[in-house]
């Protein structure tokens, strides 16, 4: 007889995934799906990234590194936060994991106890609340909605934290809505912050250099400086960079939490992969023009699946201010369906692979991840539309 932890027992497997992992199961068997369930980037990874991960092999870089990453990879990793987001941080104050999602988990795996409480919007990215629920820690909810962008706002942070709160996660741009924090939302979120000194902040900028909008991106530790020292800021190469698969993370942070999160992970997985290492090191230190096209061509996908949704009767969308997914509202749709998980299997019978809102604590709705070629979304839509009507 096997029996898992209690720990395993709080959480559920990816939705995402696993929409993906059926999409996947079903063109095996010879069946036509076009999957718009995943989050990752259909373009090709540049090639000077490419070239430095071949450079690295050739040149033997093939060995355990630091457990944070090498001295390189850090000074590169300081160099993205200082340039693309703003926050200028030294070396000591970076660390190196095996993907956003790595960084994340060892953050709140360091500092949750039993009891504490993590403040996270929803719908939230699904990771979220099952880390959180794994380390032991409550979630709580604040919910929003397309009619208020898909941000909290300062009140409701306010009426929400409570004497064991201990995180707030924020991600902007937002996966899976696409929401985006302005400036001075951030400040008005800063002064609540101040009123509650116990409570830490994860940003995760992950999506940071796929925004539409005017002006820089911004984030809560340049916003509200003097709260630095409480903010961990995550990010990465897989999205801006097309490197999924390298599995690297970065994040910048107050050195005690960085110190706590590279001493869990030199019992997890140890040192990132160096040759992912050298590539990243490339990604960020490289030329970064071909962002402004992967941006645009992402733009025009946008705006062809939000114009396609809103012409089908029963679903609706609001136009994404970054990232590369569009939350659909089907709650005219759920009389007939029941709930989007119905729907989204539904829609799969159709051939499109999408995931359900409820997968990331929304509801009567589900997501698209736009990051297809054109004719290829436009043929989903017209599934899509066909499947509904």
């Amino acid at each position: 007889m096997t029996q898992t932890s209690i720990a395993l027992s709080r959480i559920a497997p990816s939705q995402t995934t696993a929409m993906t992992d059926r999409a996947i199961a079903l063109k095996a068997q010879g069946r036509d799906i076009i999957s718009l369930s995943v989050g990752e980037p259909d373009f090709a990874t540049p090639a000077h990234v490419i070239a430095a991960a071949k450079t690295a092999m050739d040149a033997g870089d093939t060995k355990y590194t630091a457990v944070g990453g090498t001295a390189r990879m850090k000074a590169a990793a300081a160099l993205h936060f200082a340039r693309d987001l703003g926050i200028a941080v030294p070396t000591s104050q970076v660390t190196i994991s095996a993907g956003g999602k790595q960084a994340i988990f060892h953050a709140l795996l360091a500092t949750l106890d039993p009891g504490d409480e993590v403040l996270i919007s929803a719908p939230w990215w699904v990771s979220y609340p099952e880390i959180v629920r794994f380390a032991g820690g409550e979630v709580v909810k604040l919910p929003t909605d397309a009619a208020g962008g898909f941000r909290i706002t300062a009140a409701q942070l306010e009426a929400a934290i409570t004497p064991h709160s201990r995180w707030l996660l924020l991600n902007s741009p937002g996966n899976p809505t696409g929401a985006t924090y302005p400036a001075e939302e951030l400040q008005a979120i800063g002064e609540v912050l101040r009123r509650h000194p116990q409570v830490l902040v994860m940003s995760d900028d992950i999506y940071a250099p796929i925004r539409y909008g005017d002006g820089a991106h911004a984030t809560l530790a340049v916003e509200c400086r003097d709260l630095a020292d409480r903010v961990l800021t995550v990010s990465g190469v897989s999205k801006s960079h097309a490197m999924t698969g390298f599995r690297i993370g970065v994040a910048a942070g107050p050195a005690w939490l960085i110190q706590a999160m590279e001493k869990l992970q030199s019992h997890s997985s140890g040192n990132p992969a160096s040759v992912s290492q050298a590539a990243a090191v490339a990604a960020f230190e490289g030329p970064q023009d071909f962002l402004l096209d992967w941006r645009e061509r992402f733009r025009a996908r946008r705006d062809l699946v939000v114009g396609a949704v809103n012409a089908i009767p029963g679903l609706s969308a609001p136009v994404p201010d970054g990232a590369f997914y569009c939350m659909v509202d089907a709650a005219p749709l759920m009389t007939r369906f029941g709930d989007d998980e119905k729907l989204a299997f539904h829609l799969l019978d159709h051939g499109v692979a999408i995931v359900a809102a409820s997968a990331f604590g929304g509801a009567d709705g589900f997501r698209i991840s736009f990051a297809a070629d054109d004719a290829t979304l436009a043929e989903a839509m017209r599934r899509i539309a066909k499947a509904v009507a």
